[in-house]
C-alpha cells in the first residue's frame, strides 16, 4: 500500500508512531477493500500485526482511525496542490499543474485517497465538519484558479461553481477504479486529466 503520512517521532504522549503508522496503514487497505461498515477492528489489527485490543490503545474507535486517515489525507493532498501552484502565474499552467497533481495523488495513494473520498460520511458530525472543510479549502484552489483564468480572458467558463465541481470529481473518480495493474501510470493519468481540464475550460493560449 501506498505510504499514509504518519509522525516521524514519539508523540508526546509516548505512542510509538511505527505502530500508528501500521494502523494507518492497515485501516486505510481494509476501509478501501471492504468498506467502513464490513471493516472489522480485528481485521484492522490482523493486518498492522497487532492484537485485536492493540487498535484502543492508538485510537478510541474504528471512527477515530477513519476520521485521523480522513483528515491527513486531505491536508497531504490540499498541501501538495497549494506546493504545485507556487511561483505558476499564467491561468492555462495553474489550471494544468493542478488537476495534474491532485489526479496523480489519487492515483499514487489510491488506497487511502479511496477512503478519503468515499468514506467520509460515517464521519461523526464535528469529524465530518472539519474534514468537509479542507475540502473546501481545495474547492476554493480551483474556483480561484478558474476565477483568474476568466478575469484575463483566457478561461470560457459561464459558472465557476459548476466547473471547479467537474473538475474535482474528473480527480476523484481516479482512487474508484485506478489500479497499479493498468499500464497507464499516476504521471500519464495526470497529464490526460490536465488537458482534458484545459479543454474543458476553453483555454486559450
Amino acid at each position: 500500500m501506498p505510504h499514509t503520512t504518519v509522525p516521524t517521532s514519539l508523540a508526546e504522549d509516548g505512542t510509538d508512531p511505527t505502530t500508528v503508522e501500521r494502523l494507518m496503514r492497515a485501516a486505510a487497505q481494509a476501509f478501501a477493500e471492504k468498506g467502513f461498515h464490513a471493516t472489522t477492528t480485528r481485521d484492522i489489527a490482523s493486518g498492522a500485526g497487532l492484537s485485536p485490543a492493540g487498535v484502543y490503545v492508538h485510537f478510541g474507535s474504528k471512527e477515530e482511525l477513519l476520521f485521523n486517515l480522513s483528515r491527513r489525507g486531505h491536508e497531504s493532498a490540499l498541501r501538495l496542490v497549494r506546493e504545485a501552484l507556487e511561483g505558476v502565474d499564467a491561468p492555462a499552467a495553474r489550471l494544468a499543474v493542478a488537476m495534474n497533481r491532485f489526479s496523480r495523488w489519487h492515483a499514487e495513494q489510491y488506497q487511502l485517497a479511496k477512503v478519503v473520498q468515499y468514506e467520509h460520511q460515517h464521519l461523526t458530525p464535528e469529524h465530518r465538519a472539519e474534514v468537509l472543510a479542507l475540502r473546501k479549502d481545495i474547492d476554493a484552489l480551483v474556483r480561484q484558479v478558474l476565477e483568474g483564468g476568466v478575469a484575463e480572458g483566457v478561461f470560457e467558463v459561464t459558472d465557476i461553481a459548476d466547473t471547479a465541481l467537474a473538475l474535482l470529481s474528473m480527480a476523484v473518480d481516479v482512487a474508484r477504479w485506478y489500479s497499479p495493474t493498468i499500464k497507464r501510470t499516476p504521471a500519464q493519468i495526470g497529464e490526460t486529466n490536465a488537458a482534458l481540464a484545459l479543454r474543458l475550460v476553453g483555454a486559450r493560449s
